[in-house]
């Protein structure tokens, strides 16, 4: 037990400290370590502990670890899980701010931040495509999210209650 406690602190700390775009980028990570590595959940699981923690308010990769080091770990788990996907950004931030205002007036860092913003909107599609479970029901749900955000401007919020309110009236109409 005390292993695996070391150990997720540990995997979400390397996460937190190398992972650049937030949670949404780091759900590939995480997938790696947690389901494939480790063998600590089933990926069905893994998608599930997904789902529940987009539909809670907060940060998606704190409320990932706090959620997964509970499954696995218990309170002790949750409290090492989050701390060690939090720490890393804290003392990043620390060494930015601290050193940012020097810095910014360099004409390398501009296309730095071009390249990271790049390769995290290609994590974020690899982690959509490693999620998706195509289905028809599925496809319209992505295609309804798409179009209402992208065309009609409607806030990400409604589209998620929309969609577990759909999903919650599929699993009733199949109990039923």
């Amino acid at each position: 037990m005390k292993k695996n406690i070391l150990k997720l602190f540990i995997i979400f700390f390397k996460i937190g400290f190398f992972s650049f775009g937030g949670g949404y980028a780091m759900i590939p990570l995480i997938r790696q370590e947690i389901v494939d590595s480790n063998a600590w959940l089933e990926a069905d699981e893994f998608l599930d502990c997904l789902s529940i923690c987009q539909s809670i308010p907060g940060a998606l990769a704190v409320n990932n670890a706090v959620f997964i080091g509970y499954r696995i770990a218990g309170r002790l788990g949750a409290l090492m899980a989050g701390l060690g996907v939090i720490l890393p950004s804290f003392f990043i931030i620390l060494v930015i701010a601290a050193s940012f205002t020097a810095i910014q007036s360099y004409s390398f860092v501009a296309p730095i931040f071009t390249g990271v913003r790049a390769s995290v909107v290609a994590l974020i599609f690899t982690a959509g495509i490693r999620l998706i479970k195509l289905s028809f029901f599925n496809m319209v749900i992505i295609l309804f999210s798409f179009s209402a955000i992208a065309f009609f401007n409607i806030n990400p919020f409604v589209i998620v209650v929309l969609s577990a309110a759909v999903g919650i009236a599929k699993g009733y109409r199949k109990e039923v």
